[in-house]
């Protein structure tokens, strides 16, 4: 130890350390000269024989505690562009309900980073046959940290409410504007040379950074992947798994939200860390678990359920996301953001500039809110929603109910004159339909090697048979003097008029006040 520097991985030979020892000595005094933190120790490692000295910066966290990043992580969290993820809150308008959900994205990444990094290293140690190098390592673990930078503010209501209402048929989400702030970030920050610097190869790790941030690649395809090989196909299930949906991202924001949200969880990861293992099936490398973990990951994915029934999902947190994307939606074309080149952007085409989608967080919402009384109509109008969700002047929640058959969809209905509009709600277990754990590989301790599904049959009898439903809400949008009970009494009357329920999917419907005008054209229907 060098007062608060602990030096590891100490060379093989006691002459090879006496002759770095020098060198070592003058790279701690300049380094110590040149920076201090209050975030934690900086561990100097030497790797190899070459004598690479790297600094891996400890960050506290109330998850993970202490958590060891490697130096090309610090850089990429010390810029702007990651920066910006402390202004966006994981759970968007949900804040609004559970007062402890104020976390937000950056921790979320962070911890990510960390989890992929623990994976990765779990299965290199495990299994060294498998061939995972530390660049592999770094490359997962650099995904993980920029998997969520293309969010928008409040998160998923940005890319799954305002951008569909705002640019009808624009198929953009925030996995692509990850991949363009991504590129954005190492371009604006002159990282390549230092990617170079700890050993990356810029013309397959950026490629495979990008491809396991947002991946469109099906099983039944032929490997169509540049980053890397086939062989190595179990890499790409470590941030975000399309094959089950088990992954470090939802480790990460499954414990984060339960402890913010004070919402107790039954799931553990780090058995899943402990026993995860590569084993071939049908000639593609996948990411197993033991066959006695099958309930553990099942109380993974009823935690995936029960957080959105009780958080993502809950009626009031519905209710203000509708609000808040109406404002937004209002104030659109008044929200101005400098972009590249002084060219200016609204709220809903800033995710076309990454210089201007970098000063679009949360803070809109206090832009909004704080509008001048001479502003323009629209935007006055949004400050007027925004000042409700303030005052707890909330739109009016008359009821819901669930359909039998979750697979009818109804997309656009008109009643009259009136838009009933629609925001679908999904409550599953992260595979429609389908029980994820189907999906998911078993191996037993008889044989590490061979890995299997869990046939039908096989399966506890106790376990649910149905993994999907929907919900339908009603929500008067206008408020006056009347009597609320009386809107739900006309709400019960208006279900047992018309079967427009059989029809939509949707949890949110906004229903006009005029209930004799909509019983009436509710007949043409």
């Amino acid at each position: 130890c060098v007062g608060n520097w602990q030096i590891g991985a100490p060379y093989s030979s006691k002459e090879m350390w006496e002759k770095k020892s020098g060198i070592l000595q003058y790279e701690i005094n300049k380094r110590l000269a040149l920076r201090r933190t209050g975030v934690g120790l900086l561990f100097w490692v030497i790797t190899g024989l070459d004598f690479v000295v790297c600094v891996l910066q400890v960050f506290n966290d109330p998850i993970h505690g202490h958590m060891e990043l490697h130096p090309l992580l610090v850089k990429i969290i010390d810029t702007p562009q990651f920066q910006r993820l402390r202004s966006i809150r994981q759970l968007g308008g949900t804040y609004f309900v559970y007062p402890g959900a104020s976390h937000n994205r950056f921790e979320h990444s962070i911890g990510v980073a960390h989890l992929a990094g623990q994976l990765g290293q779990a299965l290199k140690t495990k299994q060294p046959g498998l061939n995972i190098t530390d660049r592999d390592i770094l490359c997962v673990q650099i995904a993980g940290l920029c998997h969520d930078l293309g969010h928008g503010p409040f998160s998923h209501l940005y890319d799954g409410m305002f951008i569909p209402k705002a640019r009808p048929g624009n198929k953009w989400k925030h996995e692509t504007a990850s991949l363009a702030m991504f590129d954005h970030l190492v371009k604006c920050n002159k990282l390549e040379d230092v990617m170079k610097q700890y050993g990356l190869n810029l013309s397959e790790d950026l490629d495979f950074i990008k491809e396991m941030i947002d991946r469109d690649n099906d099983k039944d395809q032929e490997w169509l992947h540049k980053g890397r090989p086939k062989d190595k196909s179990f890499l790409y299930e470590i941030v975000s798994n399309k094959t089950n949906g088990i992954d470090v991202d939802k480790f990460d924001y499954f414990a984060r939200d339960c402890y913010h949200l004070g919402v107790q969880i039954n799931f553990d990861y780090h058995r899943f860390l402990k026993f995860a293992r590569v084993c071939e099936v049908d000639g593609w490398k996948h990411i197993c678990v033991r066959d006695k973990e099958e309930d553990n990951m099942t109380e993974m994915f009823h935690t995936r359920l029960c957080l959105h029934r009780r958080a993502y999902q809950h009626k009031v947190t519905k209710i203000i996301e509708t609000m808040i994307t109406d404002a937004f939606l209002k104030a659109d074309k008044h929200i101005k953001i400098e972009g590249t080149g002084k060219k200016t952007f609204r709220l809903s085409t800033a995710i076309d500039d990454m210089e201007a989608y970098t000063k679009l967080t949360d803070a809109v919402f206090e832009k909004i809110l704080n509008c001048a009384f001479d502003a323009p109509q629209e935007l006055r109008d949004a400050r007027d929603i925004l000042r409700r969700i303030i005052n707890r002047d909330l739109y009016r929640f008359l009821g819901e109910t669930r359909f039998e058959d979750p697979t009818e969809v109804c997309t656009n209905v008109f009643v009259g004159l009136y838009c009933i509009t629609l925001s679908t709600i999904k409550m599953d277990y992260g595979m429609k339909r389908e029980d994820p754990i189907d999906h998911l590989y078993f191996y037993t301790k008889h044989d590490t090697t061979r890995a299997f599904n869990r046939k039908r049959c096989q399966v506890s009898r106790i376990r649910p048979m149905c993994f999907s439903e929907q919900l339908v809400g009603f929500v008067c949008k206008k408020t006056d003097d009347r009597n609320p009970q009386a809107d739900v009494d006309n709400f019960q009357q208006w279900l047992r008029f018309t079967d427009l329920l059989i029809y939509a999917s949707s949890c949110i419907l906004c229903i006009p006040y005029d209930w004799g005008k909509l019983q009436s054209t509710c007949q043409h229907i």
